[in-house]
């Protein structure tokens, strides 16, 4: 029913907290999908691909997509250098986390939005004279056969999936990651605070001996 720039608050913090999403990298990727089933309204999150369609996520359980499905290349200008390789990723999700792991992004990327676009992405990066990949893809049975197709159409192909080998995906390696490192701080933070409490004890106390 409606497209529009700004997400509202219950998906921002789905994407935030529950992904681990910058969202200031993310936003200008996504749109706020408004749409109706049987009279009723709902709202997600829209990633656009190649030929106008969305694919959909809500905060939730949901997944879907507004046809036609198709794949999404992102930082094309890169391509034209071809010094880095391009970045490969299965799902959108696995992308935004990307841009949230890295500092800058140099290289081209593109969205699958499906293993089973994996055809249409070798059409596309044949196309722009594209030879070396790094696939991002999930550690399923589906990941590994469309990395091997990959392969078998030409491309020099580095399976990113290595470094994150005992998890589902790209997304669920960096939620882990971020999760860890907010325990650490908290820790850091207990720490200080243990051992600040600790020094204005023993103030108190030189304090009281010399009175």
């Amino acid at each position: 029913t409606s497209i529009s720039d700004t997400l509202p608050p219950h998906l921002q913090e789905y994407l935030k907290k529950e992904r681990c999403i910058d969202l200031e990298k993310a936003t200008p990727f996504l749109k706020c999908i408004s749409y109706e089933v049987r009279e009723r309204r709902y709202e997600a999150i829209g990633f656009a691909n190649l030929s106008g369609g969305y694919e959909l996520r809500d905060n939730k359980t949901f997944k879907g997509t507004i046809a036609p499905k198709d794949i999404t290349p992102i930082f094309t200008d890169k391509i034209i250098n071809q010094i880095q390789p391009t970045c490969v990723f299965e799902g959108f999700m696995d992308f935004l986390s990307f841009l949230s792991m890295k500092e800058e992004v140099t290289s081209a990327c593109l969205v699958l939005n499906s293993v089973s676009n994996t055809a249409k992405a070798i059409r596309y990066m044949n196309a722009q004279g594209i030879s070396f990949i790094r696939a991002f893809l999930d550690n399923d049975d589906a990941g590994r056969r469309a990395v091997q197709e990959f392969a078998r159409a030409g491309f020099q192909v580095e399976d990113m999936s290595r470094y994150y080998k005992d998890f589902k995906d790209l997304n669920e390696f960096h939620v882990c990651r971020m999760r860890k490192q907010e325990q650490q701080k908290a820790q850091e933070r207990t720490r200080v605070s243990v051992t600040e409490q600790k020094e204005s004890k023993k103030s108190k106390q030189v304090k009281h001996k010399i009175r």
